[in-house]
């Protein structure tokens, strides 16, 4: 396990109470009070992400300089740089759920990842709306507000559950395939990677899929799902977290035993 300064209460207790105070001075303020533009990608930039990533890494850097940052309003060139620093790297995205947000839909969330040897040791995702902290340090567990999260459901079978899935990133075939066979209960798709992560942790949704997610996404997310005891992998059976740019595809669900009959279902 790496050492890292969070796993003393007080830094941990430092960063979970800087993020939100930022993020509530930063996103919450313009929430339905700011105009978007697109990037190249397609994707919405607002003054919120801006922002709040200037202002996070300005905080960061202040208390612990020595990590590398990456934000997600960084070039390719930059985040590709942090992530090979020797010491670790803040993986930061500033507002995740930006085309949410920009429309006036209450959910969208800062996602906040530290990464050393190429694993996540600490991250958190936090819901300025609903003002609610998910958190995790690695061997540690995961907490929701400061009490401890555990992935659970009464849910035993795939066709009780209520399935988060993102179809606009996958294939044809396999959304087709799901659109016509419900292999669920019922079917959400909420907009903000990282706290769909964390929903599933909580029991919110049971199962989750996703076709294509960038690490600054997904990084927090992946540790406090897998830190309550929930399990995940991609569409190909691999670790979904590896310390890349490039976009992973994700499986998961709350329980094991959910998981299994979840993949099983997805590998035909």
């Amino acid at each position: 396990m790496s050492n890292h300064p969070f796993q003393n209460d007080e830094a941990w207790t430092k960063l979970k109470q800087g993020i939100r105070t930022l993020a509530q001075q930063q996103i919450l303020t313009r929430f339905e009070a700011v105009s978007a533009e697109e990037k190249q990608d397609g994707s919405l930039l607002t003054e919120a992400d801006t922002q709040m990533q200037l202002h996070t890494e300005k905080f960061l850097q202040e208390h612990w300089p020595q990590f590398a940052f990456l934000g997600e309003e960084q070039s390719q060139e930059e985040q590709e740089t942090a992530l090979r620093s020797p010491q670790g790297c803040w993986v930061l995205d500033p507002v995740d759920g930006t085309s949410n947000f920009a429309s006036g839909i209450p959910v969208y969330s800062v996602s906040l990842a530290l990464m050393i040897d190429g694993e996540p040791v600490a991250g958190l995702v936090y819901d300025p709306d609903r003002d609610e902290m998910f958190a995790a340090r690695i061997a540690q567990g995961a907490e929701l507000n400061e009490k401890p999260l555990t992935a659970k459901t009464a849910k035993q079978q795939l066709k009780q559950t209520s399935g988060i899935i993102d179809f606009k990133r996958l294939t044809p075939e396999l959304a087709c395939r799901i659109i016509q066979e419900n292999p669920y209960s019922s079917q959400r798709s909420f907009g903000s990677v990282a706290l769909d992560w964390c929903w599933i942790a909580a029991g919110r949704g049971q199962i989750y899929l996703h076709g294509a997610q960038n690490i600054w996404d997904y990084a927090a997310g992946y540790l406090i799902l897998h830190e309550a005891g929930g399990v995940s992998a991609t569409l190909d059976r691999e670790q979904v977290l590896v310390a890349q740019v490039i976009k992973r595809s994700a499986v998961a669900a709350t329980t094991p035993e959910l998981f299994n009959q979840w993949q099983q279902y997805l590998l035909g």
